[in-house]
């Protein structure tokens, strides 16, 4: 009975949406420490600074590769420890969800879903210097999502100011 469910299904094109994660890849990975060994001399506790950016493209019809990247630079005083750079990225299949449920799914959940991944490869990079472990916090990639949408109202908004993108129907004098 399931079988000729499924079955009826692919015959009619189901339009049902679907969402699934066909692959993750370490697309980017690099770790540098250009002041060892004279930095492990220091007896100065370091600073560290962690930068998260999200990105997506599509590839085919309903297919998506969506990017998570993580920078983490440590230093002490006005020297860098160590700099890792990782991409995680993930290709995703989604079929017939609505256009205005795309982006927040690919800037959200994709995001979200890939995360765990990146986490591991930077930690795992980290512990390779020998260095003591450092593990990323959970980021909240809706917060992240909401205040890149306000970033790029704001950057519309001002190029609409100072004329740059003109209104329909308008002309430049």
């Amino acid at each position: 009975m399931a079988q000729q469910k499924q079955n009826s299904q692919e015959e009619q094109g189901s339009t049902d949406p679907s969402f699934s994660l066909q692959r993750t890849y370490v697309k980017d990975l690099s770790l540098e420490m250009p002041n060892a060994p004279q930095i492990f001399l220091e007896q100065e506790g370091p600073t560290v600074e962690v930068s998260i950016n999200v990105g997506g493209q599509r590839l085919a019809e309903t297919v998506y590769e969506a990017t998570v990247t993580a920078t983490v630079t440590t230093r002490i005083q006005d020297k860098v420890l160590y700099l890792v750079e990782a991409t995680q990225a993930g290709i995703f299949e989604a079929a017939n969800i609505p256009a205005e449920q795309l982006d927040p799914l690919i800037g959200i959940v994709c995001p979200t879903m890939l995360y765990p991944y990146l986490r591991a490869n930077v930690a795992d990079a980290i512990n390779r210097t020998s260095l003591p472990a450092l593990h990323l916090a959970e980021v909240n990639f809706q917060g992240l999502y909401e205040q890149r949408l306000a970033q790029l109202a704001e950057e519309q908004k001002g190029k609409e100011d100072s004329g740059l993108i003109l209104p329909p129907g308008a002309t430049r004098q």
